[in-house]
This record gives structure tokens, C-alpha cells and sequence, in this order.
């Protein structure tokens, strides 16, 4: 049941007042708010399907398949989820956050791909170096990481999800070895390894002027210097979270994190007079659920916080769970284990998928309950024309460069 006004509908009805105070919105940005506001209407076209029995009629627009809509991504994370059951290993998994602290945002927003490429190298180096480790834990380990730019508020706040399995193959040892249920590696170790590797990078970055900091302090190598100093000295924060007792549980997990974009229609209450209202969890008042009202012009510009550089790969794979290891990794550890190898294959169309998901058939008439809709007629698309670069933008032709 639609509870509230959606993402798309409030981009629609605002996000042409929010490109003019906004003119220095770049190219890309600017084709995911167009995708947004044309999803599921006439401007991408669709079809016309008619019962073969009862002749109802029923007319559907094309999606905009963009990663940062709501209303793109639950069949993606659904035919994700098929495909990761098959990499399962037979081990408990732990779930690590990652969080970068808040005194970096204004140097996060002028250099997106830059310092999320960064996060990430970072994790991959502090996860299996950790876990090499023989005094913490002494195998080779394989985990995936999400990235997650957003908190309930819709402000910046970049961290990494990480699941990984509580066990590895030991050279060593030559056999594979698995950590106990409830725990995995210090996470004070997690901590200060991630901050010395993470800012070790950021200041080989900034030495070689990679970074792009106009219109901030952080220009000056001494103001540069000082936030470092500050950041080393900070607490950051790293958290194991609870382990996964069971491969049910590790799937309602991914189910979760794996395609979710900075806010879901569900938790918008209201869009009257300029505003939009929606529900968060104040994580610093007992998770207590609350409701916030703000004018819709900033309420995208947080949106849009968050939109990911063009081509940017959220969803990450490392060590043993790699693109080239994982297959010959999970064979050889379910052979050691005894454990007979299952394979979940995805269904091949959106219908099939879907059908497999919620049981429900969509080529079914919803009319008469018995006939079979059929494609009669496609809708073309409406003509449309890419809005045009601002060349004259100092900060949008610069991230224009960093995201091509």
C-alpha cells in the first residue's frame, strides 16, 4: 500500500525550481534526475497489454533502470541475492562497518570517486591483512563491501558494509580454518589500521594534487596537515556487528544492504506546500522513529548528495570471494568440508523472477483472473534531448573530468 508521495514524484514536481537556484548541477547528475522523473511514465515509452479473454486493457511505461531509483532496484537485489547463494561458505559470517568521520565530508563532496576508490583500497588492505595475521587470526579470507554514503537524515556519511565468512584457507596449515561464532578479529586493530592506511593515502593524494579542494581551507598544506594530525588522533569508528548463525540469515542480510539507494519511498509521509516530510531512526535517541520535515529544494540537494560517480562500482569483491578466485575457492572449501555443491540459477526474464519472488504471475489478468495479457501495441519513447554542460562552471567541469 503506497503510504506517501515517491522520490520520483517529488523530483517531478521540484527538481525544475531546484536546477535553477542550482545551475552548476553537473551532466551527470543531471541524467539521474531526468531518469528519476521520467520512470514509469510516457517519456520512456512502454505497452499496451490486452487480456486474450476478457479484452481489459492495461497500459505500461518503461523504467528508468538507474541505480540511485526506488523503484529500480528490488528485482536487481532479488536476482543478486540468487546468484550470491551459490558462493555461500560454510563458515558463520560477520558483518564490518567501516565509517569515515565527519570532518572529511567537505573534501568527500568536492571528490567522490577519488576517496571511495580510497575506502574501499583501504578496507581490502586493513580486512586481509588483519586476517593474515597469525597472531589474530593466520588465512587468507574472501569478503564483498558495499558502499553506503547516507544516513537516516539523508546527510553525508560514507561507510562500507562488509560480510565476510569467519574463515579462510591457512598456507600454512594447508587446510581451511574457521574462526568461533562470536568472534573474528580485534577491532581495535580494525580501527587503527584503517586510519593509518586510509590517511597514509589521502596524503599521497594531496602530495601529488590529485585533490580537488577550491572553495575550501584544505589548499593551504599547513590547514591540510593540521585536519590530518586531528584525524589521527580521532576515534574512528569501526564496527563488528553480530555474526550470521545461519545461510538464511546471511541472505536477509544481503536483502538488506545490497541495493539500496539514500532513501526508500516508504518512508516519505508527505509532500504539501514545499515540503516534504519523512520518517527516520535517531540512532542517538534509542532507534527511536521520528519524522522530519524539509523544503523539497533540500531535500533533493541531499538526494543528490549522494549519487554515486558515472560508472562507479558500488559492490566490491576481495581475496578468496574475488571475480577470478571465488569459484575454484568455494569448490575447494566445500570439497574439504564434504559439502555437496547446490546451484540456484536466476530465472531468465523479469516476469519469471518476479513470479519466483512474491508468487504472484504479472502475465495473469487481473480483471477476469483466467485470461493471459498480451502485448498489443509499443509505445515510443518521447523525444528528448540531454540538458546541456555548463562549460563556465569552475566545480562542475572539474568533476565532470573526475567522472568520465
Amino acid at each position: 500500500m503506497k503510504c506517501g508521495p515517491t522520490v520520483n514524484e517529488i523530483f517531478r514536481a521540484h527538481a525544475g525550481a531546484y536546477l535553477l537556484k542550482h545551475p552548476n548541477t553537473t551532466l551527470h547528475e543531471r541524467k539521474v534526475m531526468r531518469a528519476l522523473e521520467a520512470c514509469r511514465t510516457e517519456a520512456l515509452g512502454g505497452r499496451v497489454e490486452q487480456c486474450d479473454r476478457c479484452g481489459y486493457t492495461a497500459i505500461l511505461y518503461n523504467s528508468c533502470r538507474n541505480r540511485h531509483c526506488p523503484q529500480c532496484q528490488s528485482m536487481n537485489k532479488e536476482k543478486w541475492i540468487l546468484e550470491r547463494k551459490n558462493e555461500l561458505l560454510p563458515f558463520t559470517y560477520f558483518h564490518v562497518v567501516f565509517t569515515l568521520p565527519d570532518a572529511l565530508n567537505p573534501l568527500v563532496i568536492r571528490n567522490k570517486r577519488l576517496v571511495y576508490d580510497l575506502m574501499f583500497k583501504s578496507c581490502k588492505e586493513t580486512l586481509l591483512s588483519v586476517s593474515a595475521d597469525e597472531r589474530y587470526f593466520g588465512a587468507d579470507i574472501g569478503f564483498f563491501a558495499i558502499l553506503h554514503t547516507w544516513g537516516q537524515k539523508l546527510n553525508l556519511h560514507p561507510h562500507l558494509h562488509c560480510v565476510l565468512p569467519g574463515g579462510g584457507y591457512s598456507e600454512k596449515k594447508r587446510k581451511w580454518i574457521h574462526a568461533p561464532d562470536n568472534y573474528f578479529v580485534p577491532v581495535r586493530v580494525l580501527k587503527l589500521r584503517f586510519r593509518a592506511i586510509f590517511l597514509r593515502g589521502l596524503k599521497r593524494l594531496y602530495r601529488a594534487h590529485a585533490l580537488y579542494l577550491q572553495g575550501t581551507a584544505l589548499s593551504c598544506v599547513r590547514t591540510f596537515q593540521q585536519l590530518v594530525d586531528s584525524l589521527y588522533d580521532a576515534e574512528w569508528v569501526v564496527y563488528l556487528k553480530e555474526s550470521f548463525q545461519s545461510r538464511e540469515r546471511v541472505i536477509e542480510y544481503l536483502a538488506r544492504y545490497t541495493h539500496r539507494i539514500a532513501i526508500a519511498n516508504h518512508r516519505i509521509i508527505a509532500m504539501k506546500d514545499g515540503m516534504v516530510t519523512f520518517r527516520y531512526r535517531d540512532y542517538a535517541d534509542d532507534n527511536r522513529e521520528k519524522t522530519m520535515e524539509m523544503a523539497a529544494d533540500s531535500f533533493i540537494r541531499r538526494f543528490m548528495l549522494h549519487t554515486v560517480p558515472r560508472r562507479f562500482v558500488r559492490i566490491r569483491y576481495y581475496g578468496l570471494l574475488s571475480h577470478r578466485n571465488k569459484r575454484e575457492a568455494v569448490a575447494a572449501c566445500r570439497e574439504f568440508y564434504g559439502i555437496r555443491e547446490t546451484q540456484n540459477t536466476a530465472p531468465g526474464t523479469w516476469r519469471e523472477l518476479y513470479l519466483r519472488v512474491t508468487g504472484r504471475d504479472l502475465s495473469c489478468c487481473p480483471e477476469c483472473k483466467t485470461g493471459t495479457l498480451v502485448a498489443t501495441r509499443f509505445l515510443d519513447p518521447l523525444p528528448y534531448r540531454a540538458p546541456p554542460y555548463d562549460t563556465h562552471s569552475v566545480d562542475s567541469s572539474f568533476q565532470f573530468r573526475n567522472e568520465t
